[in-house]
């Protein structure tokens, strides 16, 4: 049983580079990064400061500093005035940013019920429930 544990760790760590990529090419389409497709994401319901969303990305705060950085310059993010604390700015998306973030999504479902299509919806749930049970047991 530890080797089908040691396969299926392997298997996901591929399956996560293959959507790492497809992501990738989903984002180009609308000359962004996965990175920056996440940022966007993270940020689209509430605005968030660079320390908040790099927690819930689970990423440095540089890192999402550097990114943020390029979405404010390119017009995407803006940053505000944060009322809990004066040097940490909230990020808050532009219409224009709000604008690729919907397109990128659009073409996010349909790759998504593409592969939904070629494995089944009961691969697609029976997997998810797999997945978060699996989590749940690593968390503990």
């Amino acid at each position: 049983m530890a080797d089908e544990m040691a396969l299926l760790v392997a298997d996901i760590y591929e399956l996560a580079g293959l959507l790492r990529r497809s992501g990738e090419a989903l984002a180009a389409r609308e000359g962004q990064t996965q990175a920056r497709w996440q940022l966007l994401s993270v940020i689209s319901d509430e605005a968030l400061t660079v320390p908040q969303a790099a927690r819930r990305l689970g990423v440095t705060r540089q890192a999402v500093q550097r990114v943020a950085n390029e979405l404010v310059s390119e017009g995407l993010v803006d940053l505000r005035d944060n009322p809990d604390h004066q040097t940490s700015s909230l990020l808050s998306l532009t219409d224009h940013g709000r604008g690729v973030l919907t397109r990128i999504g659009k073409l996010a479902a349909v790759e998504n019920r593409r592969l939904l299509h070629a494995v089944g919806a009961d691969v697609v749930r029976s997997t998810h429930r797999g997945v978060r049970t699996l989590a749940a047991a690593l968390k503990v």
